[in-house]
């Protein structure tokens, strides 16, 4: 059965040993990086889990990108056709970034935006975002971003479904919304806003299957089944490790290929 991982990120040096990724590092056992990781490392790693396709992410935030969109582009150039890519854009600059998410999905095809609200320290009903969510409902690609607490080291406010990403779907119906990372400690309440608003998904990102809480796994298995992706936060956790225990979830064989593939074609129009 194939696979498709919807959050992940083929590194930089400067995004992998960044200081505030060092509680990671610390939980993961993972040290500083001494060279670019090449991407058939990361095409080996997807490989030997049967992901078929990878959503590989920009990362902008206001000290820059630690992932650039242009180097986004090359890495999926690099990936024999596993890799796409998902951009990134800086909100202190909103009509460069309208520019700048234009260019990425008409000249170099990306699929998606990603924002990471705790990079900006900024909730995602901040004003900067709302003209990238209308131009996302413009292109016709999701806004993806994260929910629940930060493991780096920065705030988790920005992480809370309610009010922020239940006001976002509020005022843009139109806009398809996929929440990474599960939303715990607010778990419950990120599931909440997902069968309240037909157009926000979740993904299970930065966690294994075995760390997935006993809430998103009965909404998985029942009335959710159609609204939860598979994601690994790659090179965090690899898919091997975010797939060890999917058997003990007790899923049947449709929700099975809906989550760790079939969710993410109809999202991403893949």
């Amino acid at each position: 059965m194939s696979v498709i991982d919807v959050w992940m990120q083929h590194p930089t040096l400067r995004h992998s040993n960044h200081e505030m990724f060092e509680s990671l590092r610390r939980w993961t056992g993972q040290g500083l990086l001494e060279e670019p990781l090449p991407v058939k490392a990361t095409v080996a790693a997807m490989a030997a889990a049967d992901v078929e396709i990878g959503l590989s992410a920009a990362w902008y935030g206001p000290q820059g990108p630690l992932i650039s969109n242009d180097e986004v582009a090359e890495f999926v150039a690099q990936s024999d056709g596993r890799l796409r890519g998902v951009a990134g854009a800086d909100l202190t600059r909103p009509v460069q970034a309208v520019r700048e998410l234009r260019r990425a999905v008409e000249e170099l095809g990306f699929i998606a935006l990603r924002i990471v609200p705790w990079l900006w320290q900024l909730p995602p009903t901040d004003r900067l975002y709302y003209p990238l969510y209308a131009a996302c409902v413009d292109l016709g690609i999701p806004f993806c971003t994260q929910v629940g607490h930060t493991g780096p080291l920065r705030p988790s406010e920005t992480g809370r479904p309610i009010p922020y990403v239940d006001q976002v779907a509020l005022d843009f119906p139109e806009l398809t919304i996929v929440c990474g990372h599960i939303g715990y400690p607010w778990t419950t309440e990120m599931i909440a806003v997902a069968d309240k608003h037909a157009n926000v998904h979740i993904d299970t990102s930065a966690y294994t299957a075995r760390r997935y809480p006993r809430e998103l796994v009965d909404y998985l298995r029942g009335r959710g089944r159609g609204k939860v992706l598979f994601g690994t936060n790659y090179p965090m956790i690899t898919p091997v490790q975010a797939l060890a225990h999917l058997g003990d979830l007790g899923l049947d064989e449709e929700t099975t290929e809906l989550f760790l593939s079939g969710n993410a074609r109809r999202v991403f129009s893949l």
